[in-house]
């Protein structure tokens, strides 16, 4: 379709931005021109320099969001147009400069007494910059003498590359082969690859999941190498800032506990007999003597599809959100109403699904592709969930709190997805629907939950062998990945050698310690959903206060306002729990327990 072609209400109103290009490139030029820390490189010792400075650069950050913003929602919408590819490459490199600028102050900052710092903390004129010093406090003990930070610096590019060259081995080098597909032969690509591993077709299956993990084990010894040198740069800078271990590094960036990584696993390891089960189950559903790791996404309920077009759909999730109030539903509906979301797939827009927004400009931004499917239809409540967090914490907090942190980033789009199952269960006449909906939630959990934790737990001894010596090769890490698959899916699956090696084609990987988060915020989401179904106006007072919060307060903190304690082992227990409680929901309409 083109662009032309779509109704103008389901496009968004990039104009809420910038009314037109040359607005853009008037900023663009005047932003260009101020960017200066020259009157405050030295001075931040003085307390009205060092306001100055954090006023002078949160204007600076606020036209940077606008700018970028405006330029990749215009690219995004069309990739083919030069002009906005143009745009977001003149906000990049105008962003180095201002990072090269702005260096100085984080050093400048550590470098000054605990004493003097703990004395601003207590000036009001500085409350809202409180959480950039206590930070800077906290990371006294790990902060290097300026000339080490400068190599550091001056490394980063090389010591970043190990992701890049994964990235490059995946996405251009991987030699991947031709398959059968559609009655013609195409190449088999990662989407291919997961479109035929969710397909019915088991033959087809068993086909592009053998010569798709063969691709990999060609190339295993590049990966392994490039994998061995990601760890050994987490190895490396964890002990360059006196970190005792990798994981330890890790968390204390996202201000984390290592007692919720470690509550995470401890729960998710003691409750595997569910994983187990349900991998019985979809064995026995299925109907197969031997059930093999690609079966593990086929499709067990067939034939079910929630078709309803854009509007209509937009209007059943706003009716499955009620519990959320009155305010929440009225917001979803001026997004709708006043073109805050971009609805059609047409030529040259961005694959996809997401959410855009900032304290900067007035509202956020939704990019969809929506066809008429019920993951569609999950999507929107996904995206508005993102959408609405960031209205909320814009509206309650200043500029330089209004961000959140990537360990939250997930909760308000999943609370969304688990309130909408919620209710089209509860709304659902049909026993075949209610099986796919139930069994929709189980993949969700398993896929986010369970394996998830799988790979955290992966990584953690990934590098737990380098941090005691012990060199990574493709045996010891494929052994690695063996056992822990399982123990987690059990003696009802049939274990072959390409499983061994799936780790070698997990992108995250080279994002350490990420992939936790996952599993984390599924977790809280699960919580908080149950807890306004069972509690009502309490529970959503609380999840306001959250959706409010930003990054006000470190993300474990922020979560305890929405009754949620990752500290605990409770929270992971229940969203355990959960998925017990859908399986024997599922078992029982399907005749099988």
């Amino acid at each position: 379709m083109k662009r032309e072609e779509v109704k103008i209400e389901h496009t968004w109103a990039l104009e809420d931005v910038f009314k037109s290009d040359n607005e853009w490139e008037v900023i663009y030029e005047e932003l260009s021109k101020s960017i200066d820390f020259g009157k405050f490189k030295g001075k931040l010792n003085n307390k009205s320099t060092l306001l100055s400075f954090f006023k002078y650069d949160d204007e600076l950050s606020y036209q940077f969001d606008k700018l970028a913003i405006y330029a990749n929602l215009k690219h995004d919408q069309d990739a083919s147009n030069t002009k906005y590819s143009s745009y977001d490459s003149k906000v990049g490199m105008l962003y180095s400069k201002y990072a090269t600028e702005i260096s100085f102050y984080e050093p400048e900052l550590a470098s000054l007494s605990e004493e003097y710092l703990n004395e601003i903390l207590l000036d009001s004129a500085f409350s809202d910059y409180d959480r950039i010093i206590k930070r800077v406090i906290k990371n006294k003990a790990h902060v290097l003498p300026a000339e080490q930070e400068k190599l550091i610096a001056l490394s980063g590019e090389t010591l970043s590359s190990f992701a890049e060259t994964f990235s490059i081995i995946d996405n251009l080098d991987l030699p991947l082969p031709e398959i059968e597909f559609g009655g013609e032969k195409v190449k088999l690509s990662h989407g291919l690859y997961g479109l035929i591993a969710h397909g019915t077709d088991r033959n087809k299956r068993k086909e592009a999941y053998e010569k798709y993990y063969a691709t990999y084990n060609k190339l295993l010894n590049t990966i392994t190498s490039t994998y061995y040198g990601n760890v050994k740069k987490d190895v490396f800078l964890s002990k360059a800032y006196k970190f005792n271990s990798c994981l330890e590094m890790a968390l204390f960036g996202e201000e984390v506990d290592k007692k919720v990584y470690q509550n995470l696993l401890s729960a998710v390891s003691d409750n595997l007999g569910l994983m187990h089960r349900y991998v019985s189950d979809r064995k026995r559903i299925l109907g197969y003597d031997k059930l093999y790791f690609y079966d593990i996404n086929a499709p067990i309920i067939d034939d079910v599809e929630v078709k309803m077009d854009y509007d209509q759909a937009y209007e059943y999730v706003i009716k499955g959100l009620a519990p959320l109030g009155e305010e929440y539903q009225r917001i979803l509906k001026e997004a709708h109403d006043n073109r805050w979301i971009d609805v059609e797939e047409t030529d040259g827009k961005r694959n996809g699904a997401y959410s855009a927004g900032s304290k900067a400009i007035s509202h956020p931004f939704i990019l969809l592709n929506y066809k008429q499917t019920t993951n569609d239809i999950f999507t929107i409540a996904h995206e508005m969930g993102h959408s609405l967090h960031t209205y909320f914490t814009c509206k309650a907090q200043p500029y330089v709190k209004s961000g959140y942190k990537i360990f939250v980033a997930e909760v308000a789009s999943t609370v969304n997805e688990v309130l909408l199952l919620k209710f089209m269960l509860n709304e659902a006449k049909d026993d075949k629907l209610k099986l796919y909906l139930l069994n929709y939630y189980l993949d969700t959990i398993r896929a986010t939950l369970f394996r998830q934790t799988m790979f955290a737990e992966f990584e953690y001894l990934a590098h737990d062998m380098v941090e005691r010596g012990e060199p990574l090769n493709k045996e010891n890490l494929c052994k690695a990945y063996a056992d822990l698959g399982k123990r987690y899916y059990g003696d009802d699956i049939e274990y072959d050698s390409n499983i061994s090696f799936e780790w070698a084609r997990i992108p995250h990987f080279y994002r350490s310690f990420y992939v936790y988060k996952y599993a984390t915020g599924i977790t809280a989401a699960i919580n908080i959903a149950n807890r306004i179904l069972t509690e009502g106006q309490t529970a959503i007072q609380d999840y306001y206060k959250f959706l409010q919060s930003g990054c006000s307060d470190d993300p474990v903190s922020l979560l305890k306002l929405a009754g949620v304690d990752l500290n605990e082992k409770q929270p992971f227990e229940f969203a355990l729990n959960e998925f017990g409680k859908t399986l024997s929901q599922f078992e029982k309409l399907s005749g099988i327990n």
